[in-house]
């Protein structure tokens, strides 16, 4: 397994880019727990894809850990959909705490939510940096979007509002499969997956005080799944629903097998991984339903399966 290679820090108004090596595992700091030893909590922020569901957010999964949330994804919708779990309780979503970020590959749909990430939990009171990681290609679309919002960030920082510039700097960090952070909380590990014609995508596995989890990303059947689950407590997994991919165009039928999981395909993976439970999200839903889904999940997968929604706490 390859070390973690290196970080580019983005510097807001001045762009300037500097490159940074760490060493593997990285050391970050994280937030400091008060208290007992509070349990984990996953989150589905977002569990849509390109299709507009409005009750379906874009793809992003918040994991928390003595009240520090840790993001993967972030699509249309994530901050708002943070800002509706903290209203129904989930106080450690606040704005300012929302600065750990990671990003499973740079799919519109699971990243068109990063300029709002940037930009209004610092607008909102977050006065430390957003540290993000992802894969090769973050550094730059990050860069791009400073860009973009140079005008939005010289008015806010110079003008009445005097916002402190540190709260909109971006830490963003280029990585390699392997340990890619780790603090007080959390140990994430990084892992190749298959997504079609991406040169890299990536899956994660969370290692908490009380919980493994693993997220899978956008990704077909791969083993990697399994060898990073083997028993862990949660797998987050996409999933479509091979029966009725059928009935769709050629061209669909090509895609979705090329980038995505089948239901079939899932249920043999989570019978090797033995999850203490699969949570479906990134259903892909525009032409089957959840009792699709979920009928060909259970024809060959014994254990405990939920289909995740939006907002849902586990």
């Amino acid at each position: 397994m390859k070390a973690f290679l290196s970080g580019i820090l983005i510097v807001a108004l001045g762009f300037c880019v500097a490159v940074r090596h760490f060493p593997n595992p990285v050391e970050a700091s994280g937030a400091q727990a008060e208290g007992p030893q509070g349990k984990t909590k996953v989150v589905l922020l977002g569990t849509g894809t390109p299709q507009t569901y409005p009750d379906r957010s874009g793809p992003a999964v918040a994991i928390i850990v003595n009240d520090a949330p840790y993001l993967v994804d972030c699509g249309p919708g994530v901050v708002r959909r943070a800002a509706m779990a903290r209203n129904l309780g989930i106080t450690a979503l606040a704005d300012k705490n929302l600065k750990r970020l990671f990003m499973t590959h740079l799919h519109s749909d699971h990243t068109a939510g990063y300029a709002d990430l940037i930009l209004t939990p610092w607008v909102m009171g977050r006065t430390e940096p957003l540290e993000v990681y992802g894969p090769s290609g973050i550094a730059e679309m990050t860069e791009y979007l400073l860009k973009a919002y140079h005008k939005d960030i010289e008015v806010r920082t110079k003008g009445l509002e005097e916002q402190p510039l540190r709260g909109v700097e971006v830490h963003a960090h280029e990585i390699q499969p392997g340990v890619v952070y780790k603090d007080e909380n959390v140990k994430v590990k990084a892992f190749l997956v298959k997504h079609g014609s991406w040169d890299q995508a990536f899956g994660y596995r969370f290692e908490t005080p009380d919980r493994t989890i693993v997220i899978s990303g956008d990704t077909t059947k791969t083993d990697a799944i399994v060898e990073n689950c083997h028993g862990c407590d949660m797998l987050l997994h996409e999933v479509y629903s091979t029966k009725r991919l059928r009935e769709q165009s050629e061209r669909w039928q090509k895609y979705h097998s090329a980038f995505h999981t089948s239901a079939p395909d899932l249920a043999e993976l989570a019978t090797r991984a033995k999850p203490g439970v699969l949570i479906l999200y990134h259903q892909i839903l525009g032409w089957a339903t959840e009792e699709d889904i979920m009928a060909e999940i259970h024809a060959g997968y014994a254990g405990k399966v939920v289909f995740g929604n939006d907002l849902d706490v586990y």
